[in-house]
């Protein structure tokens, strides 16, 4: 059937997309509402052809990291736990909250952060939460969490780039003071 409607446009799918629903219930076998789904399936691949793709944005940099999170998370008044999701460019493919606690800290599940990773098909993440104190200093919890999601992410393939810890006015950066 599929062969024998694009044979009448000549295989061409431009033209395909301009017949009418009446004259695709022409064909033996389309209904009214199998010709409505196969206009809609042209109609979408032409609003994909003609939309302009995303640009990702690239990570060059701790304060880059920063200026994209702060806005998010730098004035809350709990902790939040995010995960900036990079490809092979350093380009955010995606970005998650991982978890949302109280004043003094949150709780963040490994799997989940790597999950993601896998199913965004990330090389690479970037840690990121707030201190609502406005401490710039990592705590040991901190430092012990950043470990553990750096070593998990070796044995994945999946590289721990940095951590930053984001206050009101300014941010903390693992990579940064050495600590990878």
């Amino acid at each position: 059937m599929c062969q024998r409607i694009l044979a009448s446009t000549n295989n061409n799918l431009n033209q395909l997309g301009k017949v009418s629903i009446q004259q695709l219930t022409q064909f033996k076998g389309i209904g009214e509402a199998k010709a409505i789904s196969i206009a809609a399936a042209l109609e979408l691949g032409r609003r994909r052809r003609d939309e302009e793709t995303v640009e990702l944005v690239k990570i060059t940099s701790s304060k880059a990291v920063f200026q994209l999170m702060q806005p998010i998370i730098g004035e809350l008044p709990h902790e939040e736990f995010w995960v900036l999701y990079l490809n092979n460019a350093n380009k955010i493919i995606y970005k998650s909250q991982i978890s949302k606690g109280g004043l003094t800290g949150t709780v963040v599940d490994s799997r989940v952060v790597f999950k993601l990773a896998l199913e965004h098909n990330a090389t690479a993440v970037i840690l990121s939460h707030n201190h609502p104190s406005g401490k710039l200093k990592a705590s040991q919890a901190d430092i012990q969490l950043t470990k553990a999601l750096q070593q998990a992410g070796k044995s994945l393939e999946i590289q721990v780039l940095d951590h930053i810890i984001v206050t009101e006015k300014d941010y903390f950066s693992f990579a940064d003071e050495g600590m990878l």
